[in-house]
């Protein structure tokens, strides 16, 4: 991710993890939409759902007892902490993120609810404060589209697996050219819109990193009605919106590491 766009990211999640600020990848109040039934919710801290996800990887994973999970830009912990009930005590999970306020929030919330299982660490997702071969699993929810350099980041992502490890991730791709007006907008790339590649493209770095059995578990593309709300919320006119069908759409793709796994490709 460039510096100028790494701290415009940066400083968005910062507010938001101070409350100074309202979500801005999820909509207000959509966790239920993105995937998270009432059970899953009631389970975890209520400081730890700031709605930002597009997707629910945990509900997906077939997680079990015993395993190592990452969580990629971890937030205030809301995944890690359904993942850690799900590998129980023996299991652990690592959430990874690069804004020192989210981790704060995050690690205040897992110490007062005694979540000994879970830890987070100060990090960007192009280079995991990770061994190699260390998770079983790695999820991510609404964070790899915020990368300028999204390649990098599954590269990372096969680092970290062990072999035959696999990788669940929620996040918004693009199904078309996105208006002049969006594209190079900094707060529309913290929102999760502009930083988002075709669906294609996007299935391709993972594939490229080295990953296999690619899938696309979950699209929901994004309406009209709901990226104006999105819009709205972040101080932009929609009025350079068309009405030719959706420009985003949130996906949910599950790939696995090779069983013997050599390098990962270069790009």
């Amino acid at each position: 991710m460039s510096k100028d766009r790494k701290k415009v990211v940066r400083d968005e999640y910062a507010a938001i993890a101070r409350e100074e600020r309202s979500c801005c990848c999820g909509r207000p109040s959509s966790v239920r939409k993105a995937g998270y039934d009432a059970t899953q919710l009631r389970s975890i801290p209520g400081e730890a759902d700031l709605g930002l996800g597009c997707g629910n990887p945990t509900a997906l994973t077939g997680l079990r007892p015993g395993e190592t999970v990452i969580d990629l830009g971890s937030g205030a912990g809301m995944d890690c902490f359904l993942a850690a009930r799900q590998v129980g005590p023996c299991g652990r999970v690592i959430g990874v993120d690069m804004t020192p306020e989210m981790l704060d929030r995050a690690r205040r919330v897992a110490a007062e609810n005694s979540f000994a299982n879970v830890e987070f660490r100060l990090g960007e997702i192009e280079n995991l404060p990770v061994a190699d071969n260390t998770a079983d699993v790695v999820i991510s929810n609404c964070v790899i589209n915020l990368s300028t350099d999204k390649g990098r980041v599954f590269r990372e992502i096969f680092r970290a697996l062990k072999p035959s490890g696999r990788m669940i991730v929620s996040d918004m791709v693009r199904l078309r050219e996105l208006p002049g007006l969006l594209r190079d907008h900094d707060t529309a790339y913290a929102s999760c819109i502009s930083g988002a590649v075709l669906r294609d493209e996007y299935l391709a770095r993972a594939r490229a990193a080295g990953f296999e059995g690619i899938e696309v578990l979950s699209e929901s593309p994004y309406s009209r009605e709901m990226l104006t709300e999105k819009l709205e919320s972040i101080g932009l006119p929609a009025s350079a919106l068309d009405d030719r069908g959706p420009y985003l759409a949130s996906i949910t793709i599950r790939a696995r590491k090779p069983a013997i796994a050599g390098p990962c490709c270069c790009e």
